[in-house]
């Protein structure tokens, strides 16, 4: 075996305190920890939007392929090939069932654990485990992390923030058991020091120091290993390493203006801890870039991203719309109401956009991140003002390397669990469950 070839797929650049993975490289591609690997590992992801969308603009008429895409739904017009745009899943475990109000609570805790949450603003919440977390204890020791939780706005897990229902329900959708959800980090750059922090916690403390006293850079830390690799690869990928490294110095920088003094200034609406984004939309895409750095460096295969906690009332001046979300969201059948509502999806939309186009951007072999991905977005009520649950707005993107035909809307009959698409998705990630929620099986119809 020749030297390129001992350069294993695990192999780090280290530095004090910064231990930086490597991407896919063809000439890390043959081996990894010592076995032959003839595929890329499958990644999923799970992003939630809170209030429902307007209806009438997100579902397509068309069945199959070729389907239309509505309003909200255009951004995705480049890589409508790459989606499954769903019609008829329920979570039935979102609804009231006897527990009366509190359905926007119970929207975030059914959304990716399918079970009804205990009406209770005590400590003894109680709700089902998330199939993100089924998946993370399956096959988490796989990678350095076993997944990430991410988010736009802070929450908390005490005090009582829907109708009864402890905030912990709205303001987390990733749950490790029964009883205990998994925190979200909201601080972009936190998430980029805990990618590549290495080394002790001293050295950590002492590389953030330096890097921030003397205006340093992540890749200054391991500028001696990056020259030492660079004389074992290939053209190819000694050109694939300096664009991933461009990136990381790229995303720095953007990460040093999201929190600069000449942006504190932009009018926002809630409040906003030293260190994260002034700017909602840079501060979703600087989240998305962490996704996409985690999934290329195989740090983790799972991740969940709340685009704001359930019954958010953000406004979105910059997009013209001064109203708070969930007010406008009652909208009473107001066609001006309704349409604002659609400005807000499909800015939302927008976003998830951008996470599909860096990930399709970056190939693993003769397939991208995309391809090897399967990254669900949606809501956990369908319209806002009926708060119902059945036929939510659901997307699914990626082909689940290559398990999954893309390229289509697919309808089913109404009460079909979500939860039978979870199923699908863990049988694609080669985790076997009796159930998940309110499951009855795997979803037909996701391969021709």
């Amino acid at each position: 075996m020749n030297q390129t070839n001992r350069i294993s797929r695990r192999a780090m650049l280290r530095g004090l305190g910064v231990t930086l993975a490597l991407p896919w490289l063809e000439s890390t591609s043959s081996l990894v920890h010592g076995a032959t690997v003839s595929e890329h590992p499958l990644r999923m992801g799970f992003i939630f939007v809170p209030n429902g969308v307007n209806t009438h603009r997100w579902f397509p008429n068309k069945v199959g392929y070729g389907f239309d895409l509505p309003p909200v739904l255009e951004p995705l017009a480049p890589l409508r090939d790459e989606l499954l745009v769903f019609s008829g899943l329920t979570h039935d475990k979102g609804r009231a069932n006897d527990d009366g109000a509190g359905d926007h609570a119970r929207s975030a805790s059914v959304f990716l654990t399918g079970s009804q949450p205990r009406k209770t603003n005590g400590d003894n919440i109680r709700v089902g485990v998330s199939v993100d977390q089924v998946a993370a204890k399956a096959i988490g020791h796989q990678t350095r992390f076993s997944s990430l939780e991410l988010g736009i706005h802070a929450g908390q897990n005490a005090g009582n923030c829907d109708s009864g229902y402890s905030c912990a329900y709205s303001s987390n959708i990733s749950w490790a058991s029964e009883t205990t959800p998994v925190g979200k980090e909201v601080n972009p750059r936190l998430v980029f020091e805990r990618l590549f922090a290495g080394g002790s916690a001293r050295e950590v403390d002492q590389s953030r120091w330096q890097r921030e006293a003397l205006r340093k850079s992540i890749l200054d830390f391991v500028a001696d290993d990056a020259r030492r690799i660079q004389g074992v690869l290939s053209r190819n990928d000694r050109r694939k390493l300096d664009e991933y490294m461009t990136g990381i110095r790229e995303l720095e920088r953007r990460l040093d203006q999201s929190v600069a003094p000449e942006t504190r200034d932009i009018e926002v609406d809630y409040p906003v801890p030293d260190g994260i984004p002034r700017d909602y939309r840079e501060h979703i895409r600087l989240m998305c870039d962490m996704v996409v750095l985690a999934f290329q460096t195989d740090s983790t295969r799972i991740f969940t991203l709340m685009f704001a906690n359930a019954g958010d009332n953000k406004n979105y001046r910059h997009i013209g719309v001064p109203d708070g979300h969930h007010d406008l969201s009652h909208h009473r059948d107001d066609p001006v109401k309704l349409e604002k509502i659609a400005k807000i999806n499909r800015f939302h939309v927008e976003q998830f956009r951008y996470l599909l186009e860096r990930l399709s951007s970056i190939r693993e072999g003769d397939r991208t991140l995309l391809d090897n991905s399967m990254i669900v977005y949606g809501s956990g009520i369908s319209d806002g003002n009926r708060h119902n649950n059945e036929n939510l707005p659901v997307v699914l993107a990626g082909r689940g390397g290559g398990t999954i035909d893309p390229g289509r809307h697919l309808r089913y009959d109404t009460e079909t669990p979500m939860c039978n698409l979870f199923m699908s998705m863990l049988e694609r990630m080669n985790v076997h469950v009796p159930y998940i929620g309110d499951s009855t099986g795997t979803l037909p119809g996701l391969t021709i």
